[in-house]
């Protein structure tokens, strides 16, 4: 009975410490900026005021007292005697390293921003003839030449102003340093912790921005200040709409494709009709075969961001090599070298349409072509030449844009909409590798595909 009536007040403290961290991190990045100036400001009150509460209840050990009260009362004496004019010199000469004087005309009471009340009574209470002399004493400033300074009041009412040193004195200094320096490192501290906390949700809103587009969503966890969650919550509904389109286009696109197989095949049929002209029978098998061309092309570069198709390892070496010697078994001027054992991690489906394009692009426009594979550093290395036309220094750029054609002037001889870089360039970024385009000094066109070689 006792054990579970002593947990309850444990469960309801718990309950009330959990509802406030949930506030606190609900807090926009006004409020906490507000709160953390709230809290150093609370602690820097929170010091003074402790550091005030010992001040008023210092005392000095009673030799210290006694030794500021005798030095008092000696020195207000020979002062009294002492024209006004020698004063000043008087007062310096009878000052000493742990007891300095200044005597000024009338004028008000120096005060400090710590009072020593009950040092002051403690002092009276030695010397009673320091009452009426409108002593006043308080804790010096910390650059200044003692730990306790102070005033009184003459019979002509001029001022004599000192400074004096308390062992003891050192505690009240101490806790006026921590009220100084505690507020500002806490400051420093929630200052740095609140930006930390920020600035994290950033970092994924960062990574979240790089991923958008390039594969399904990976919704970012909402938290942070509410202000932050709500950016995280409209990227991630972005996200959702982006996935969705891609989806929708991609999915229209392949539909469209195969949809206009269907036709297209039924008319290659036709054509077979001997009662078409045999002129006119080739110049349609030609139109046919290349809107077939068209239709495979457009699907290939739809298909190519397959990142739903897990990665596997693959030799580079022998997929290219098989290439090549598929492409001279059918007659054509195709050359290999390199050796096996060159393995990244890829996809082998794109991979092998993106060196499949750049061997037949080469035999399209050159008649020839010459690839090589080697590992250099971390790195495979697949150098695909021919010794064609090339590419205009000025249009290699646009090479790798979708459905650009060099010469959109000219009579459509050549097969394709201009996508086989660009499918060769997704499916090589995909990979996480890079395509680099160069024209050749004897003529011809050098593409070099490198890819993160497959740990081993």
């Amino acid at each position: 009975m006792n054990g579970s009536q002593s947990a309850g007040p444990y469960r309801g403290l718990k309950s009330a410490l959990d509802g406030s961290l949930k506030l606190l991190r609900r807090f926009g990045l006004p409020e906490r900026l507000l709160a953390v100036l709230l809290l150093a400001a609370l602690v820097d009150f929170a010091a003074n005021t402790i550091v005030f509460n010992r001040a008023n209840s210092f005392e000095l050990r009673r030799d210290d007292a006694e030794r500021i009260a005798e030095n008092l009362v000696l020195v207000s004496r020979a002062l009294e005697q002492t024209p006004a004019q020698d004063r000043p010199a008087v007062a310096h000469s009878l000052s000493s390293q742990r007891f300095a004087l200044d005597w000024s005309m009338p004028q008000s009471n120096r005060h400090g921003s710590v009072s020593l009340s009950k040092l002051r009574a403690q002092v009276i209470d030695i010397e009673p003839r320091l009452a009426t002399a409108d002593l006043e004493l308080h804790l010096e400033g910390l650059p200044s030449g003692g730990n306790i300074g102070g005033s009184m009041r003459l019979s002509d009412r001029s001022l004599l102003n000192f400074r004096t040193h308390a062992r003891s004195a050192w505690k009240l200094t101490a806790g006026r340093i921590a009220g100084l320096v505690l507020p500002t490192l806490l400051l420093v501290t929630f200052a740095w912790a609140f930006l930390r906390a920020t600035l994290r949700p950033l970092r994924s809103l960062i990574k979240a921005a790089h991923r958008l587009g390039s594969g399904p969503p990976v919704p970012v966890l909402e938290r942070g200040p509410d202000e932050m969650r709500e950016l995280i919550r409209a990227l991630n509904s972005m996200q959702e709409r982006v996935h969705q389109s891609l989806v929708e286009r991609t999915n229209t696109m392949i539909a469209i494709g195969h949809d206009l197989k269907t036709p297209l095949a039924r008319m290659m049929l036709r054509i077979d009709d001997p009662a078409i002209d045999p002129a006119v029978r080739e110049g349609l098998s030609h139109d046919l075969e290349e809107m077939r061309l068209l239709i495979g092309s457009i699907q290939a570069y739809v298909e190519s961001g397959g990142t739903d198709i897990p990665a596997e390892r693959i030799d580079i070496a022998i997929m290219a090599e098989t290439l090549v010697d598929t492409a001279a078994d059918q007659g054509a001027d195709a050359r290999f070298s390199g050796s096996p054992g060159v393995e990244v991690m890829a996809r082998a489906v794109s991979i092998r349409r993106a060196l499949a394009n750049l061997i037949d692009n080469a035999l399209h426009y050159a008649g020839s072509v010459s690839v090589a594979v080697r590992a250099v550093g971390d790195q495979a290395e697949i150098l695909v030449e021919d010794e064609g036309p090339g590419i205009p220094e000025d249009r290699l750029g646009d090479a790798l844009v979708p459905f650009f054609r060099m010469d959109t002037a000219r009579a459509r001889d050549t097969a394709g909409m201009g996508l086989g870089l660009p499918i060769v360039d997704r499916s090589v970024k995909l990979e996480g590798g890079t395509l680099d385009l160069r024209n050749r000094a004897g003529g011809g066109l050098a593409v070099t595909i490198r890819l993160p070689l497959a740990p081993r």
